[in-house]
């Protein structure tokens, strides 16, 4: 009997000392009072959450770009510039050769069905605003068409006027455009062009 008496005293004392264990785990988990304050324990205070440290990245977002960046991105830039313009500024030249023979197979396209209509082409005094409006003197535009051949006279791609002689040095008529630098001869853009030659 004494040692039932004693068995259950032990096992009482152990659910005591549980009841103590998980009570005291209990206060770890919501924290202690201390002076009135709550203490959160250990294990369970907020990871450092960086709140400086964002504040500081955030002041440097606002602010801008460093001088360094600028300098970085303006070099990168003119290399790029550097690079590229040549190319481009040597298309549009080669561009502008382009739209001036499309324009002077226009012409030549208008100057034929001027012919067709009128049996002959329009003489150098006439020139190519015959082609807009009904010319006066000789060739006769007999079958002029009403509303003419192009809505308006075209120049060339460095705003200078085509060049008609009729007849022509080589045929009917001689069709030129003078280039970038509105003279006669030159090398490059500056080369005259013939419709003869397209």
């Amino acid at each position: 009997m004494f040692r039932r008496t004693l068995f259950k005293q032990m096992q009482l004392e152990q659910v005591q000392a549980n009841e103590v264990l998980s009570k005291s785990d209990e206060l770890d988990a919501i924290g202690t009072l201390s002076d009135g304050e709550l203490v959160m324990p250990m294990s369970q205070e907020r990871p450092y959450s960086g709140h400086s440290k964002h504040a500081a990245f955030n002041k440097r977002k606002q602010s801008g770009f460093t001088l360094l960046e600028l300098m970085v991105v303006l070099v990168i830039l003119g290399a790029l510039i550097g690079l590229i313009a040549p190319n481009i500024l040597g298309r549009a030249d080669e561009a502008k050769v382009t739209v001036a023979k499309t324009q002077m197979r226009d012409l030549v396209n208008a100057l034929n069905l001027y012919k067709l209509d009128n049996g002959n082409f329009p003489s150098t005094a006439q020139g190519l605003e015959a082609l807009v409006s009904k010319p006066s003197g000789f060739p006769e535009a007999r079958n002029w068409k009403s509303g003419g051949y192009l809505s308006k006279l075209p120049k060339d791609p460095w705003s200078n006027e085509f060049v008609y002689v009729s007849p022509g040095s080589t045929g009917d008529y001689d069709l030129i455009s003078l280039g970038s630098d509105g003279r006669e001869g030159g090398d490059d853009d500056a080369e005259d062009l013939s419709a003869s030659d397209l």
